[in-house]
């Protein structure tokens, strides 16, 4: 996949709005964080100054000068903590008293976050500090704060955290973006080419699976899934087409042979009968194929079956006296052998359609006096329903192949359109039911397995 493409596409801006999210999240930790560590530890100094300034403006008033020049030297020497500034300046400009080495020499703003010179500890250093500014009666200037150095140095390591790791943060997730977005765009590009090659004709397209068992590697398998039973479709449906096209071409040939000699027959009445009865029976073969075809087709193309509850116990003993003068005209046991308060979900007319056709089919090819069991019970949770005779059986072979439509075995040898257990595969695929067939030794032993 071109880069073009990649900063097209929706993993890339969905990094971006993460990214976005996320510096957004750092912004606002860090906005608590100033707001608890710096701002308001300034405004509970800027209240100490307020406090302390307010008692040496009335000391000022009460005692004078020299009653506050000893007030700010008690004030520096019994501090704890914070180191106290100060500095007091004549109407003329002349320092009075002071421990700072720099002070704003003009008059502006009361409150001053200002960075000055003091001798506090023997030496000159810069310290930063909240200040009030306050003119006094008689022309006196007073200047009074506390050292905030810690509270300036919090400050500037948050803000630069904050430079550094909103940058940090842009670029690492731009990268790690571009490149989970173009990771991301070959899988998919893996699963569009398998798409393209389906629309061009190569029903054999498949995506790429890595063994990985991600996400991708699910969504290809599905996909896999869908494109195999997509293809099996289509061969079926082409198989299908065949087929309708071979088994149409010899009841279409004799329907047209008999309307032919129908209408040869003249006066002959008789004849006339024998060959409208003849057309009549090809003509209600080929509404039964298609009958049948069409009942098979809304089974593979509807919906599931109804989840309604269907007492299968009573349903099979319906199915077996319905085929019991069949069998017994053919001189066959016909036994069961049905667990009492067997009850599926599903619907009723299908499951016994199902049962049906599977009890025909054994009636049919079972010889004369032959043997058919059908049997049902409780089996790993579900249910298991069997159909057992002891005819010629279906070879190995076949087996999986006696599903489609219209298959009858090798050479066409088994009589009948082909249908009966394409129908059985349909209901019992409707149904989430497996089917499947097995060696009866002798004979064909069929299994439907319904879920519970």
């Amino acid at each position: 996949m071109t880069w073009p493409k990649v900063l097209r596409s929706l993993t890339l801006r969905l990094t971006l709005v993460y990214m976005a999210l996320f510096c957004g999240s750092v912004g606002i930790m860090l906005a608590v964080t100033y707001v608890g560590g710096v701002l308001r530890p300034l405004q509970a100094v800027e209240a100490t100054v307020t406090r302390e300034s307010d008692a040496l403006v009335s000391v000022y008033r009460r005692q004078g000068r020299d009653g506050l020049i000893r007030a700010l030297e008690r004030r520096v020497a019994t501090a704890r903590g914070r180191l106290p500034y100060h500095v007091l300046v004549a109407p003329g400009g002349a320092v009075v008293a002071a421990n700072l080495v720099d002070w704003p020499r003009a008059s502006g703003r009361e409150w001053l976050r200002y960075e000055f010179g003091t001798y506090a500890t023997g030496a000159e250093e810069e310290h930063e500090a909240v200040v009030r500014d306050l003119a006094l009666p008689g022309g006196y200037r007073l200047l009074v704060g506390l050292d905030t150095e810690d509270l300036d140095e919090r400050e500037d390591l948050i803000f630069e955290a904050l430079s550094w790791g909103a940058g940090m943060s842009l670029a690492l997730g731009l990268i790690g973006g571009l490149v989970m977005t173009y990771a991301v765009s070959q899988r998919l590009e893996s699963i569009n080419r398998a798409a393209r090659a389906v629309i061009a004709g190569d029903l054999s397209g498949r995506v790429e699976l890595r063994g990985s068992g991600d996400d991708f590697d699910q969504l290809s398998a599905t996909l896999n899934e869908m494109l195999a039973r997509i293809e099996g479709l289509v061969a079926s449906i082409s198989r299908v087409s065949d087929n309708i096209a071979h088994e149409l071409r010899t009841p279409l040939t004799r329907l047209r042979a008999e309307l032919e000699e129908l209408a040869d027959a003249g006066e002959d009445r008789e004849e006339a009968r024998a060959r409208t009865a003849a057309a009549l029976s090809e003509a209600e073969r080929l509404q039964s194929m298609f009958e049948a075809l069409l009942r098979i087709a809304r089974l593979q193309s509807g919906p599931q079956a109804p989840n309604a509850p269907v007492g299968l116990s009573a349903l099979l003993e319906d199915a077996v006296e319905l085929h019991r003068p069949a069998a017994e005209d053919r001189a066959q046991d016909l036994s069961s052998e049905i667990a009492s308060g067997l009850v599926v979900r599903g619907d009723r007319d299908l499951i016994f359609q199902m049962v049906s056709n599977l009890l025909d089919n054994a009636v049919k090819f079972a010889p004369e006096g032959g043997r058919i069991a059908l049997g049902a019970h409780p089996a790993g949770g579900g249910i298991e329903v069997t159909v057992v005779d002891d005819g010629p059986g279906v070879p190995a072979e076949d087996r999986n192949r006696v599903f489609e439509r219209f298959y009858r075995g090798g050479e066409g040898r088994v009589a009948g359109f082909g249908l009966g257990l394409s129908l059985v595969a349909a209901a019992a695929e409707r149904h989430r039911a497996e089917v499947r067939l097995d060696d009866a030794a002798p004979g064909l032993r069929v299994v439907i397995r319904f879920r519970t």
